[in-house]
Protein backbone atom coordinates (compact mmCIF):
# COMPACT_ATOMS: atom_id res chain seq x y z
CA UNK A 1 0.00 0.00 0.00
CA UNK A 2 1.27 3.41 -0.92
CA UNK A 3 0.85 6.32 1.47
CA UNK A 4 0.69 4.54 4.82
CA UNK A 5 4.33 4.53 5.84
CA UNK A 6 6.55 6.82 7.86
CA UNK A 7 6.14 10.00 5.72
CA UNK A 8 2.37 9.97 6.17
CA UNK A 9 2.76 9.92 9.96
CA UNK A 10 4.17 13.45 9.78
CA UNK A 11 0.76 14.75 8.69
CA UNK A 12 -0.87 13.74 11.97
CA UNK A 13 0.20 16.87 13.88
CA UNK A 14 -2.90 18.95 13.07
CA UNK A 15 -5.82 19.54 15.41
CA UNK A 16 -8.93 18.20 13.68
CA UNK A 17 -11.63 18.65 16.30
CA UNK A 18 -12.22 21.24 19.02
CA UNK A 19 -14.97 21.55 21.62
CA UNK A 20 -18.41 22.31 20.17
CA UNK A 21 -20.18 25.38 21.51
CA UNK A 22 -23.63 23.75 21.40
CA UNK A 23 -23.14 20.20 22.69
CA UNK A 24 -19.81 20.66 24.46
CA UNK A 25 -18.23 17.54 22.97
CA UNK A 26 -14.78 17.48 21.38
CA UNK A 27 -16.35 16.92 17.94
CA UNK A 28 -16.40 20.27 16.09
CA UNK A 29 -14.31 19.89 12.90
CA UNK A 30 -12.27 23.05 12.40
CA UNK A 31 -11.87 22.88 8.63
CA UNK A 32 -15.39 21.60 7.86
CA UNK A 33 -16.91 23.95 10.48
CA UNK A 34 -19.34 21.19 11.43
CA UNK A 35 -19.90 19.21 14.63
CA UNK A 36 -19.80 15.43 14.24
CA UNK A 37 -21.99 14.93 17.32
CA UNK A 38 -24.84 17.45 17.15
CA UNK A 39 -24.58 18.81 13.59
CA UNK A 40 -23.91 22.44 14.59
CA UNK A 41 -24.28 25.00 12.84
CA UNK A 42 -27.47 23.42 11.44
CA UNK A 43 -30.59 24.41 13.35
CA UNK A 44 -31.87 20.83 13.58
CA UNK A 45 -30.03 18.55 16.01
CA UNK A 46 -28.25 15.60 14.43
CA UNK A 47 -30.02 12.40 15.51
CA UNK A 48 -30.70 9.07 13.86
CA UNK A 49 -32.71 6.00 14.87
CA UNK A 50 -29.69 3.74 14.60
CA UNK A 51 -27.91 5.64 17.38
CA UNK A 52 -30.05 3.90 20.00
CA UNK A 53 -31.01 0.25 20.26
CA UNK A 54 -34.73 -0.23 19.60
CA UNK A 55 -36.71 -2.25 22.17
CA UNK A 56 -38.01 -5.64 21.11
CA UNK A 57 -41.49 -4.98 22.53
CA UNK A 58 -42.72 -3.52 19.23
CA UNK A 59 -41.67 -6.63 17.33
CA UNK A 60 -43.26 -9.08 19.78
CA UNK A 61 -46.76 -7.56 19.69
CA UNK A 62 -49.36 -9.69 17.93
Amino acid sequence: MVGTGTPSLGKKNRITHIRCRRCGRHAYHIRKKHCANCGYPHARLRKFRWQWKQPLTKLRKK
